[in-house]
């Protein structure tokens, strides 16, 4: 995901680019704010930051295609349970990482849009110089972009998700994953 990271933007932005961008902004205000870089600020960082980055990922589509094909063998109150867990558990495991952020950059490629469905490739730059591949994949519903997926160095977070979720139901069952979930959210 883009929290942590500073963006450079290389080229005519669309508009999946800009609220990428804008929000990517917002949150490196948050980040780079000497006031809540204290341990004791840290959950107030974490709200000021879901308060930037939250409204451009569509955690409902992420939570159903990292279900896969166990999403439509869910009854509908379920699936709800899910949507909920699931939102949860992503807010928790980048909440967690927010100690890691060591000044981090972004630099916006190119977008590429197909109808509802685009595409931002970006390069992630660590201190150090180093550089990975990071693609942002959006989608427009209800006439808003939004992030469902975030591909980095070729993985696709979505789709390592499934697999793991996959495994866990197939090894044990959809209860034993939403336990996890839980243990993992709280």
């Amino acid at each position: 995901m883009v929290m942590g990271l500073s963006l450079v933007d290389s080229g005519r932005a669309g508009e999946p680019l800009e609220m990428v961008k804008s929000s990517v902004e917002k949150a490196m205000a948050v980040l780079k704010d000497p006031k809540l870089k204290s341990p004791d600020m840290k959950n107030e960082r974490i709200e000021r930051l879901k308060t930037a980055i939250n409204p451009i990922f569509d955690y409902d589509e992420m939570a159903r295609r990292s279900l896969g094909a166990h999403w439509r063998r869910r009854s509908p109150s379920e699936q709800e349970e899910f949507l909920k867990l699931f939102r949860a558990f992503i807010e928790k495991v980048y909440a967690d990482k927010l100690d890691l952020y060591q000044g981090e950059r972004i630099v916006v490629g190119r977008e590429t849009t197909d109808g509802d469905y685009a595409e931002i490739e970006a390069r992630m730059i660590n201190a150090k110089g180093e550089e990975s591949q990071v693609n942002f994949r959006l989608r427009r519903a209800d006439g808003k972009w939004r992030v469902y997926d975030a591909v980095v160095e070729n993985i696709s977070i979505v789709q390592n998700y499934r697999s793991q979720f996959d495994r866990v139901i197939s090894k044990s069952s959809y209860d034993e994953l939403k336990k996890m979930l839980k243990e993992k959210a709280g």
